[in-house]
């Protein structure tokens, strides 16, 4: 686990980046799968780097491009949304920079997965329909207006939302049918005790932390341990799959449903739990 340099998309735009490899094993001794981990609004926390050693416990070659370059969130977060809104900038750059390193490592199979959180989310299921990408895991991320248009073509979605989360209601019905009707193989889940960011574990003031749950943001760990099992879940199946002949990864439906006492339930197109 360590911060590298990770080759820009021109001269003088070498970027920082958060790197975790697994530990060679006789199950799993390399080349892995990868993930790119697009972080959340507050920038690469020590908690997504967390996020990133999970992913490479769990066998995977993580790595998190600094979407903000060492500068302060305050200063580059506004400018960061406006690309996500735009679908386009530097960022877009910046995070294929990020796959294209990953994908030619030699510790690295070439399949390489997206993984984002809050802010990261909406890149990452920006970046499912744009052809790269073995898998896309979805955390309570902004789902775009054009959304058919974005999922055109989208590798398989794994997302995740919060029942409570005051900014994303209706995200996880509306996210089903849109891929069920751009026929991705899909595990798409709300949990209903969950706020917004329950995955992360951000330490923060406390009067931060009230503010959060007032808007409907904090960490749940049931939910955030169910969501975690269904991304390993999930990338296991597309990312480590074996390759055709055509060079295509096999695909299947994906849809993972969880026990009622998970605290979680698979959305169907009609926006209601579907039966377990």
């Amino acid at each position: 686990m360590r911060t590298i340099t990770v080759p820009g998309p021109g001269p003088a735009r070498e970027r920082q980046a958060y790197l975790a490899g697994p530990v060679p094993t006789t199950a799993l001794p390399g080349p892995w799968a990868g993930v790119v981990v697009i972080h959340e609004g507050l920038g690469p926390t020590d908690d997504l780097q967390e996020q990133c050693d999970w992913f490479a416990a769990a066998g995977y070659l993580a790595l998190m491009p600094d979407l903000y370059h060492g500068r302060p969130m305050v200063r580059c977060v506004k400018g960061v949304v406006q690309q996500l809104f735009a679908q386009r900038g530097p960022v877009f750059e910046q995070l294929e920079s990020a796959r294209s390193y990953l994908a030619s490592r030699d510790d690295c199979t070439g399949a390489v997965g997206v993984a984002g959180y809050c802010l990261g989310g909406g890149f990452a299921l920006l970046l499912a329909g744009r052809g790269d990408y073995g898998a896309a895991a979805v955390n309570y991320g902004r789902l775009p207006e054009n959304l058919d248009e974005v999922l055109a073509g989208s590798c398989p979605v794994v997302a995740s939302f919060g029942g409570r989360d005051r900014t994303l209601r209706g995200a996880a019905p509306k996210l089903t049918a849109a891929l069920d009707r751009a026929g991705v193989p899909r595990d798409v889940q709300e949990y209903p005790p969950a706020r917004h960011a329950f995955i992360s574990r951000n330490v923060v003031p406390s009067p931060l932390t009230t503010i959060g749950k007032v808007l409907g943001v904090g960490y749940h760990r049931e939910s955030a341990a169910d969501a975690k099992r269904r991304i390993l879940a999930f990338f296991d199946e597309h990312l480590r799959s074996p390759i055709d002949a055509a060079g295509r990864r096999p695909s299947s439906p994906g849809r993972r449903p969880i026990r009622a006492d998970q605290g979680g339930a698979e959305v169907g197109e009609s926006g209601t739990p579907s039966a377990s």
